[in-house]
């Protein structure tokens, strides 16, 4: 099947040999790269729109076939190298086709004069293809191993340059690392159980300790790979010290495409869940979602606020896919999408305004709506879309969440009955999402403007070009989301979606414009009349040229609550970080057993004895 090995060969072969293009010449490794990206992009849309490329693909079946007759070792492969085409596969690799070619479009811009990315299209060619493999291999061996190379990458495209970007980067490999390793441990136990590997043959019930810990082996993997909580420390970290296009690339979209992914086949494929395994998946959805967007509220470093951001919207993904009806799946996926949409359209308007002011703090910015016009719009939509605000992509995909929380609290369970708190939080949460957008937007836009931000310009046309055709997606997709959308991309995966009430995106949209358009009229028609202005004065001193409110201050009466205070000070001293945690498990058993060793010759013959002694015991 020659589409798979253009969409998974090609892209690995191209990566590799842009290894040995010399690191001056990176405006033509960039160009490759580009062209690689788009070539790949055709064959993935070709994939995603032919209806008879579907089911089960051995190994036979590609170019490996004219080897297979004389190489065992092909005949032993063939029974690991299973590939399979559905519906779920081909959205994944479509949108890792899309979002590759537009972030290496930005890239040439951005990473083109940064000495420090070596080997960045590389490596960015070779998540393309390894992504592509893990979306389509069928057998679990294979999966895990091209699912543990994509931990390499991320490590690689993070770059150490500084002390802290290494922290960041050795934090990274090493949760996702860890996960990897339990991983394999489910595997193990679904070898033991099943007797089979192949991802489509399990239906495994989880109705034992045994499957039951397969199942929450694996889960984590998806969750960290995700960056669900607590699994989630490595994402704000990333984001902060990580190129904009990076960030992009991978917590905004790969990541989270490959995380849910892999969440939907557990969920809804390979096992068969328990209601108390539901329950634990609510609840680290919401629990996602509102850790993570109150830790958001507080940042001063906007990149680090869109890395909470990236973890809060992972909560509505695994509420939409815990809660297992209909509705639900499809609104958990089609939020996976759009969050990969709009957050990584966030992260590039992040990484235009880092290059034209070389500053990532809300503090030292202020009034480029004016200086990056462009740059400007296409963030407000992205920051509109993420809030919840209709007609755009990011309340299609909200709403139909909740009403899948409606509809699953229509059966009986123990998680049924508490939809009304799922549905609660959830809400909750894209308040407060709106919230911390509303300084976002007003921090780095709007405000007083500052007198060393005089000689900021609009970002190259490159890096512009990505942001608008994701922009008019996040509009396309809220407006055409129930007409369209859902019905073309989702309900083949899961199945046809039956509304609560009457509600149509079309319509939405249609009343949100007429209500933008009065608003507008009876703006002018009030501003018609005459007005007089005056400055704002304290104790006889005009006041407005010299004092601007401070964004970052927005929401310190949140953070210095006596409700939240404490949870605030624990969590900025690393009292909910899984990696901090087990760091510091890790230091006080090496001081526990580090006392033995004092260096007293008689003491290290008395734990030898001991050691014996125990070893006898044992044996007998």
């Amino acid at each position: 099947m020659i589409i798979l090995e253009n969409v998974i060969l090609i892209p690995l072969l191209a990566g590799i040999v842009l290894f040995v293009v010399p690191e001056k010449l990176k405006g033509l490794k960039g160009f490759i790269s580009l062209m690689v990206s788009a070539f790949t992009l055709y064959f993935s849309a070709t994939l995603f729109f032919n209806e008879a490329i579907y089911g089960k693909i051995e190994i036979t079946n590609l170019a490996l076939d004219n080897f297979t007759n004389t190489s065992s070792l092909f005949d032993f492969s063939r029974n690991y190298l299973l590939f399979r085409v559905d519906h779920l596969s081909k959205l994944i690799v479509f949108f890792t086709g899309f979002f590759t070619f537009l972030i290496t479009l930005y890239s040439l811009v951005f990473i083109n004069k940064e000495k420090r990315f070596c080997h960045y299209y590389s490596y960015i060619l070779l998540t393309l293809g390894t992504t592509n493999g893990v979306a389509l291999v069928d057998n679990l061996v294979l999966f895990i191993v091209l699912w543990g190379f994509l931990g390499i990458t991320l490590y690689k495209l993070i770059k150490g340059y500084d002390e802290e970007s290494a922290r960041a980067a050795k934090k990274t490999l090493i949760l996702i690392g860890g996960a990897d390793a339990l991983m394999l441990a489910g595997i193990g136990l679904i070898w033991q159980n099943s007797g089979t590997l192949n991802i489509s043959e399990l239906a495994i019930p989880t109705n034992d300790a045994l499957t039951t810990i397969a199942f929450l082996t694996l889960l984590i993997g998806s969750f960290t790979k995700a960056g669900a909580f607590p699994f989630h420390s490595w994402i704000p970290e990333f984001t902060k010290k990580a190129p904009a296009p990076s960030s992009a690339y991978l917590p905004a979209s790969l990541d989270k495409l490959l995380g849910i992914y892999f969440m939907a086949r557990l969920c809804n494929e390979m096992f068969v869940l328990n209601q108390w395994l539901t329950l634990i998946i609510l609840i680290i959805g919401v629990s996602t979602i509102i850790i993570a967007v109150m830790m958001a509220l507080i940042q001063h470093n906007y990149k680090k606020l869109l890395g909470y951001h990236a973890v809060s919207q992972v909560g509505y993904m695994v509420t939409g896919l815990g809660l297992g009806t209909t509705l639900g799946i499809i609104g958990g996926l089609f939020h996976m999408v759009n969050h990969a949409l709009y957050k990584s359209g966030l992260f590039l308007a992040a990484g235009s305004v880092k290059k034209q002011t070389d500053k990532d703090d809300l503090d030292n910015l202020g009034g480029l709506s004016g200086k990056m016009p462009v740059t400007f719009i296409t963030a407000l939509i992205f920051a509109l879309s993420i809030s919840g605000i209709p007609p755009l992509n990011g309340f299609a995909s909200k709403w139909i969440i909740y009403q899948g929380i409606i509809e699953f609290g229509r059966e009986a369970g123990i998680a049924n009955n508490l939809w009304m708190v799922w549905l609660a939080l959830a809400v909750i949460g894209s308040a407060l999402t709106l919230a911390s957008f509303i300084k976002f937007i007003s921090g780095i836009f709007l405000r007083k403007k500052k007198p060393e931000l005089a000689a900021v310009k609009e970002a190259p046309l490159v890096m512009l070009v990505p942001m608008v055709i994701i922009a008019l997606c996040c509009v396309g997709f809220g407006v055409l989301a129930t007409s369209y959308v859902v019905p073309f991309f989702f309900e083949p995966i899961v199945g046809e979606a039956s509304y609560i009430g009457q509600w149509s995106s079309v319509t939405v949209s249609i009343l949100v414009l007429v209500s933008i358009v009065l608003g507008l009229i009876i703006y002018l028609l009030i501003a018609s009349k005459k007005y007089r202005r005056e400055e704002s004065f304290i104790g006889g001193e005009k006041m407005q040229a010299f004092s601007s409110h401070a964004v970052s201050e927005f929401y310190d009466t949140i953070k210095m609550a006596p409700i939240f205070a404490t949870i605030y000070r624990k969590a900025q001293a690393n009292w909910f970080d899984l990696y901090h945690l087990s760091l510091e498990v890790l230091t006080w058993c090496n001081r526990l057993l580090s006392k033995p060793h004092n260096g007293i010759l008689q003491n290290y013959a008395l734990w030898l004895i001991a050691g014996l002694i125990i070893m006898l015991l044992f044996l007998t």
